[in-house]
């Protein structure tokens, strides 16, 4: 049984944000991290993510910071090298995976999700997953910089016109083509509880 984790009180409101580690990426989308990082803090949201300091999430923590807003980072022990910890701002070191996950959602009353990889599409399908089954109705946002989740969304619509997925699960999300569409989106979405998305 892991230990409770002790967070430094905060009375906004907070954005977690899922996106890459990668530093080969388009440096485009660095760019719109470090925006994302700074129009956050400007905008008097604390910014939850994944505890990096590489990538995207990286950029986006340290534009937060500089830009002096709160930034919760969450990061299993055993990536400490491989994302090397961002320890300027709070950060929070547990055991696992699911824990990470676990403390980012309860943390966060909004999901930005930016271009990233497998972690980043699991991270996403898994709230999206949740919202589908109603345990949660916080407002989720595919930063699509690029037509970058535009293959994801597909993907969705096709369950859906194959009657795999109930037309209401398209109320899940919204999509954003840039930074300041996904901070304008994210300032005035409100949770959208009992969509009743699986009426099995």
């Amino acid at each position: 049984m892991s230990s409770p984790v002790s967070i430094l009180p905060f009375d906004g409101r907070s954005v977690c944000l899922f996106c890459g580690s990668s530093e080969l990426s388009d440096p485009a989308y660095t760019e719109a991290a470090r925006a994302f990082g700074a129009q956050t803090a400007a905008a008097g949201w604390r910014l939850v993510y994944g505890g990096g300091g590489v990538g995207l999430m990286g950029a986006s923590a340290r534009a937060a910071h500089a830009a002096g807003g709160r930034v919760l980072g969450v990061m299993p022990g055993f990536l400490r090298s491989r994302e090397r910890l961002f320890d300027e701002v709070e950060t929070l070191i547990v055991p696992s995976m699911h824990e990470r996950k676990t403390i980012m959602y309860d943390q966060s009353d909004v999901f930005v999700v930016a271009p990233g990889g497998v972690g980043t599409l699991e991270e996403a399908i898994e709230v999206l997953s949740w919202k589908r089954l109603d345990l949660h109705s916080k407002p989720v946002i595919f930063l699509n910089l690029n037509g970058f989740w535009d293959p994801l969304l597909a993907v969705m619509e096709h369950s859906i016109s194959e009657a795999m997925t109930p037309p209401s699960f398209r109320e899940a999300w919204v999509v954003c083509d840039t930074v300041e569409a996904a901070i304008a989106m994210m300032q005035t979405a409100e949770a959208v509880p009992g969509l009743q998305h699986d009426q099995r």
